[in-house]
C-alpha cells in the first residue's frame, strides 16, 4: 500500500461499531442472521497502521455508493434473467440440429448463471434493493435458479464476511486452508485428505458439482428453523422444476444440459472465490491481531478481469471493496474503487498473475505468506534437530 501519505491508526475500539461505520454493514439486517452477530462479538483488535487515506474521509466515500438504485437493479434483472431464459430455449432448439451447437450455448448460459448468483448474493447482503422484502424475494428466486437455498446460504456467507482472514475462525464459508505447522502435525490420513481437497481437479471440477448438487441439499446442524426451511423448500421447488424441464427436454437431455451448465458456472464461481482469498500477498492473522478493515483491503483481492468477464461476474473482482462494505451493490463497486486513492493503491491480480494461485497450498505463519508443498520442505528443515555426531566425527 502507498506509504508516502503518512499513517493513521484504525481498527481499535468496539468491533461492532467499527464494522458498522467503517464497512457500512447494516447490523439490524445482519443480526437477523442466526449466529452472525455472535461471530462478530470478538475482542477488539489492536490498532493497525494504514495510510492516512484510510482515516474518516474514505468512510464517507464508501457511504456514497451504498445506496442501491431501483432502476439499475431492475435493469440488471432484465439483462440477466431474460437472456438466461432465452438461452435455455435456444438450447432446446439447437439439440435437434447438433449438440455441437448446444455446447457453446451451454457455456454462455453458464456465464449468465454466474451473474444470476451474483444478484442473489447482493440480495443476501441487503444491497440490491432498498426493501428487505424485495431483496428476500428476488434473492430466493435467483438462489433457486442456482440451486442455492437463499436463507441458509446467507447465514453461512455472513459468517465468512465476519471472519475472513482470521486464522482462528476458519471453517465456515471458506476454502479449507491449513497452516504449515498444522499440516506437519496432522496424521497421514488428514494430510492425504487435505492434498486431495486442494487438488485442482477436485477443487475446481468435482467440488463445485458436489457443492451445488449434494452439499446444499442438507441444512447444517447449527442452522435455525428458517434456514432449515429454506433448504427444504428449495429442494421441493427444484424437484418440481426438474420434472417440468424433463417433460420439455426429456430426462436425459435435461440432465446433460443442467450438469454442463452447472459444472462450468460452478467451476468459474469456485475459481473466483479461490482467487479472491488465495493470492500472493494475502492477509491472514490470528484473532488477537486481526483487523476487519485490513482484512478487507489486504485479505480480499482486486481481481482485474477483462471487461466481458467483469460483466458476467457482476464486478465481484472488486472484492476488496465488497469486503470493506458488503452493502455496496455490485454495479457500484468499480465506481467506489476509483473514488479514493487508498482503494486504487490495492495491487491488482490479473488473469495471468492469478494462475500463480494454483501453486498455493498452505499458510506459512513464520513467513506470513501462502506457500506450496515445496515451501513445506523448508519448514521441515527448520524443525529438524541438528544431526547427531557419528563415532569419530564432531559437529561444530
Amino acid at each position: 500500500m502507498p506509504g508516502d501519505q503518512g499513517h493513521a491508526t484504525i481498527g481499535a475500539g468496539d468491533p461492532e461499531s467499527h464494522l458498522g461505520v467503517a464497512s457500512g454493514l447494516d447490523f439490524a439486517y445482519l443480526h437477523d442472521v442466526p449466529q452472525a452477530s455472535q461471530a462478530l462479538k470478538t475482542e477488539p483488535a489492536p490498532p493497525v497502521d494504514l495510510p492516512q487515506a484510510a482515516s474518516a474521509p474514505w468512510k464517507l466515500v464508501v457511504a456514497k455508493y451504498q445506496q442501491p438504485s431501483t432502476g439499475r437493479s431492475v435493469w440488471q434483472l432484465v439483462n440477466t434473467l431474460v437472456p438466461y431464459a432465452f438461452l435455455w430455449y435456444l438450447m432446446d432448439l439447437s439439440r435437434g440440429v447438433s449438440w455441437w451447437l448446444t455446447l457453446p450455448l451451454a457455456i454462455l448460459t453458464a456465464g449468465f448463471q454466474v451473474r444470476v448468483f451474483i444478484i442473489s448474493h447482493d440480495c443476501g447482503h441487503g444491497s440490491f434493493f432498498r426493501s428487505r422484502t424485495a431483496n428476500d424475494i428476488v434473492g430466493t428466486i435467483t438462489g433457486f435458479l442456482t440451486l442455492t437455498p437463499y436463507y441458509h446460504w446467507r447465514w453461512e456467507h455472513s459468517l465468512h464476511h465476519a471472519s475472513s482472514g482470521d486464522l482462528d475462525r476458519r471453517g465456515t464459508g471458506d476454502i479449507w486452508t491449513m497452516t504449515v505447522q498444522e499440516y506437519l502435525e496432522s496424521s497421514r490420513w488428514k494430510r492425504f485428505s487435505y492434498k486431495l481437497a486442494r487438488n485442482p481437479v477436485v477443487l475446481f471440477v468435482i467440488a463445485p458439482l458436489f457443492l451445488f448438487l449434494v452439499w446444499q441439499r442438507f441444512p447444517k446442524a447449527r442452522a435455525n428453523p428458517r434456514e432449515r426451511r429454506s433448504v427444504i423448500w428449495t429442494n421441493v421447488a427444484l424437484l418440481v422444476f426438474a420434472a417440468a424441464m424433463s417433460a420439455v427436454f426429456g430426462i436425459r437431455d435435461y440432465v446433460i444440459l443442467q450438469l454442463t451448465v452447472l459444472a462450468i458456472a460452478g467451476s468459474a464461481g469456485v475459481w473466483l472465490f479461490y482467487v479472491q482469498h488465495q493470492f500472493e500477498g494475502v492477509y491472514w492473522k490470528r484473532r488477537a491481531e486481526w483487523d476487519y478493515t485490513t482484512a478487507a483491503l489486504k485479505g480480499s483481492s482486486f481481481y482485474k478481469l477483462p471487461g466481458i468477464l467483469q460483466w458476467f461476474s457482476g464486478n465481484i473482482g472488486f472484492h476488496h471493496i465488497h469486503h470493506l462494505s458488503p452493502r455496496i451493490p455490485n454495479y457500484n463497486l468499480e465506481s467506489c474503487h476509483k473514488a479514493d486513492p487508498l482503494f486504487q493503491g490495492v495491487k491488482p491480480v490479473t488473469l495471468l498473475s492469478s494462475m500463480k494461485s494454483f501453486t498455493f497450498r498452505l499458510w506459512d505463519e513464520r513467513r506470513g505468506k501462502l506457500v506450496g508443498y515445496r515451501g513445506l520442505r523448508r519448514s521441515r528443515r527448520r524443525q529438524e534437530p541438528p544431526t547427531a555426531a557419528r563415532p569419530g566425527w564432531s559437529v561444530e
